[in-house]
C-alpha cells in the first residue's frame, strides 16, 4: 500500500492524498463521519435523504448543472449513506481534478434544499423503499438489524420509514446538518496523478472557507444484546433467512481474526465453506453470504440465504453444523495457512482499485486515524493462530446467542 499524505486545513477538515503515476482519472470524495444512526427517532431516514437533496440544487447550482457538470466531461459523479457515514465523490480526468472538487465542496455544505425539488425526491425515495420491500433478500437484511439492535437506530432502516420520509420539511435538513456536523470529521479524499501541492491547493480554495463547527454529539451505544427468534409468513417463492448477532466493534482486538473467520464461513470466495456445502455439494441454494460489520462502538454479523421451503430445516442443519465443526476442530496448518493466504489476496486485490482506495482511505482516517499499510495488515493475519480462532467461534457462535429471522 503507497503512502499517503495527510494535511489538515485551519477549520479542522483533513485532506488525504495519494499519489499514483500510471493513471489519468483522478477519484476525489467527501466524506463525513454522519451517518443513520446520528438520527433521532423521528428523523428516521433523514441522512439518507439528505444525500439525495443534495444533488438538487445549491446556492450557485441548479440541479441540472449539478448532474450536468461531470458527466459533461465524461467523469461520474456519486454518493452513499450507510449507518455512520455519508460521502460524496467523482472520478474524472484528471484535468478536471478543480472541477470535481469545486462540485463536491459545494454540494456537501451549500445545498439550499428546494421546496419543488424536496418534493420531487420524497417520491423517488418512496418508489426506492417499495423497490426494497418487494426484494425479500433485502427486506430480510433491514428487518434482521431491528432484531439485532432493537430499540436503537442501527437497527433502523437507512431509508426511514413512509411515515418519517412524508413529513421531512426543509427545516429538518438544516437542524440535522447543524447537529451533527464536525468539520474535524470531513475527510477530503483524492487518489490520482496529482502533485500534493495542487490538491492541497484546490482544497483551501473550496474547502478553507467552510466555517469551523465543532459539535458534543455523543453516539449512543446498543443495550445489551439478546437473543430473538422469528418465523414471519411472507407467502413467498423462497424461505429466507438470517442469522447472526451483535459482533465486535472496530478497536477491539478481535476484529480481524473474527473477519478472518467469517470470510472462510461465508465470504466472496467460491471456495467459502457454506458455499462448498449447500450450494456445491447439495444444491440447496443459489447465494449463501456471510458477512462482519464493524461499527464505531459495537458489529454485526449475519448469514443470509435463501431456499426452497421444503429445503429449509435441511439447509439450517446444514449452516449449523459448519459452525459447529469450527467450534470444535481446530484448523490444522494447511487450513490455517491457505485462510490467511486468501484473505492477503483479496485485500491486494481490492487495493488494486483507485477509486475503491480513496473511499477506504477516507472512512480509515475518520475511525481509525490512519490507514494500514498492506505490510502491516499482513503481519496482524500472520499472527492469527488456529486456537484464537476456535475460542472465537465458541464465542460467537454460540446457538443461545445466535438471533435467527425467517421468512416463510
Amino acid at each position: 500500500m503507497s503512502e499517503y499524505q495527510l494535511y489538515t486545513l485551519p477549520n479542522g477538515i483533513r485532506v488525504a492524498h495519494k499519489f499514483v503515476s500510471n493513471t489519468k482519472i483522478a477519484h476525489c470524495g467527501i466524506m463525513l463521519d454522519i451517518g443513520s444512526r446520528d438520527e433521532k427517532p423521528h428523523q428516521a431516514g433523514l441522512a439518507h435523504f439528505w444525500e439525495h437533496m443534495a444533488f438538487k440544487g445549491t446556492q450557485k447550482r441548479k440541479a441540472y448543472h449539478i448532474i450536468n457538470s461531470l458527466e459533461a466531461v465524461g467523469g461520474e459523479l456519486n454518493a452513499y449513506t450507510t449507518k455512520e457515514k455519508i460521502c460524496f465523490y467523482a472520478s474524472v480526468l484528471d484535468t478536471h481534478f478543480e472541477k470535481a472538487v469545486d462540485l463536491l465542496s459545494d454540494i456537501a455544505f451549500n445545498s439550499i434544499f428546494p421546496e419543488k425539488q424536496l418534493e420531487v425526491e420524497r417520491g423517488v425515495i418512496l418508489e426506492e423503499m417499495s423497490m426494497y420491500l418487494d426484494s425479500p433478500e433485502d427486506a430480510i437484511q433491514d428487518e434482521f438489524d431491528a432484531i439485532v439492535f432493537p430499540q436503537h437506530q442501527l437497527g433502523v432502516n437507512i431509508l426511514g420509514t413512509q411515515e418519517s420520509v412524508k413529513g421531512f420539511i426543509r427545516e429538518d435538513f438544516l437542524n440535522f446538518i447543524s447537529e451533527n456536523l464536525d468539520t474535524e470529521k470531513v475527510i477530503l479524499s483524492v487518489v490520482g496523478n496529482l502533485e500534493p501541492k495542487k490538491v492541497v491547493r484546490m482544497a483551501e480554495k473550496y474547502l478553507g472557507d467552510i466555517l469551523t463547527k465543532n459539535t458534543q454529539r455523543i453516539r449512543l451505544t446498543p443495550e445489551k444484546y439478546f437473543t430473538q427468534n422469528q418465523v414471519l409468513e411472507k407467502n413467498n417463492n423462497q424461505a429466507h433467512v438470517a442469522i447472526g448477532r451483535q459482533a465486535y466493534a472496530m478497536h477491539h482486538k478481535n476484529r480481524l481474526p473474527f473477519f478472518a473467520l467469517v470470510n472462510l464461513l461465508g465470504g466472496p470466495g467460491m471456495n467459502s465453506r457454506f458455499n462448498l456445502t449447500l450450494r456445491e455439494k447439495y444444491g440447496l441454494v443459489y447465494q449463501i453470504d456471510a458477512n462482519y460489520t464493524s461499527f464505531s462502538d459495537t458489529g454485526f454479523f449475519g448469514i443470509f440465504f435463501g431456499t426452497d421451503p421444503q429445503n429449509l430445516n435441511k439447509s439450517l442443519k446444514l449452516v449449523k453444523k459448519e459452525l459447529e465443526i469450527l467450534k470444535e476442530r481446530k484448523m490444522g496448518d494447511v487450513q490455517i495457512r491457505t485462510l490467511k493466504e486468501q484473505l492477503k489476496g483479496q485485500l491486494a486485490m481490492a487495493e488494486e482499485s483507485n477509486q475503491g482506495f480513496m473511499l477506504m482511505m477516507a472512512k480509515s482516517i475518520l475511525d481509525l486515524g490512519k490507514v494500514e499499510t498492506l505490510g502491516q495488515i499482513f503481519k496482524e493475519i500472520d499472527e492469527i493462530n488456529p486456537s484464537v480462532l476456535q475460542d472465537l467461534a465458541n464465542e460467537m457462535f454460540d446457538n443461545e446467542v445466535l438471533s435467527l429471522l425467517i421468512y416463510k
